[in-house]
Formats: structure tokens, C-alpha cells, sequence
């Protein structure tokens, strides 16, 4: 049975921080595309990183400078370090793992950024 548990989300002030981390089992962990997308009230769910097998990465360009992804294999975890947050990125962010036509989702963690 495939889980993938997301983590780190809360409530935040513009300018601040959060780190998410994804904790997956059921996958061969080292071998999938992870990613991390959101999806905001009314809009559609968007990527915001992906990194792959062998580490390329991709950012969506309103995160560029501000979000960093990473992943431990060893720990099967995928991270998205947040910086400098804006309201804008208020959104539940899901964790996504991807290997051709196998693809799965976590349940999703809530983040708000708020003053």
C-alpha cells in the first residue's frame, strides 16, 4: 500500500519560513520523480517543484529564489524548504510521486500565509 504522509504546513506571516516534508512507503522511493503542488480555493492544483531520480529539478516561476526542494532517499523524504512566503502562496500543498504511469498522491497539508 502506497502512503505518502505530508507534513510542515501551518500558519505563517508574510516574510516567514515553513518546511514541508513527505514521508513515502509502498514505492521504490529512489526511483520516482517527486514533487510538491498546491492548489489554492477556486483555482486549479499547479506544480510548484519536482525533482528527479537523478536530482533535476523544476520550479514554478512565481517560487524561483524563494522555495528549495530536496530529497533523502535514505529517510524517504522530499522537502520544500519556503522563504520569504506571500499571501499568494496560501494553499493546500500535496506531495506527488510520479514514475511513468504509476502515480500517487498525499493527503495534503494546509498552509496560510497571514498577518
Amino acid at each position: 500500500q502506497v502512503q505518502l504522509v505530508e507534513s510542515g504546513g501551518g500558519l505563517v506571516q508574510p516574510g516567514g519560513s515553513l518546511r514541508l516534508s513527505c514521508v513515502a512507503s509502498g514505492i521504490t522511493f529512489s526511483i520516482y520523480t517527486m514533487g510538491w503542488y498546491r492548489q489554492a480555493p477556486g483555482k486549479q492544483r499547479e506544480l510548484v517543484a519536482a525533482i528527479t531520480r537523478g536530482r533535476s529539478i523544476n520550479y514554478a516561476e512565481s517560487v524561483k529564489g524563494r522555495f528549495t526542494i530536496s530529497r533523502d532517499n535514505a529517510k524517504i523524504t522530499v522537502y520544500l524548504q519556503m522563504n520569504s512566503l506571500k499571501p499568494e502562496d496560501s494553499a493546500v500543498y500535496y506531495c506527488n510521486a510520479n514514475y511513468g504511469t504509476h502515480n500517487y498522491w498525499g493527503q495534503g497539508t494546509q498552509v496560510t500565509v497571514s498577518s
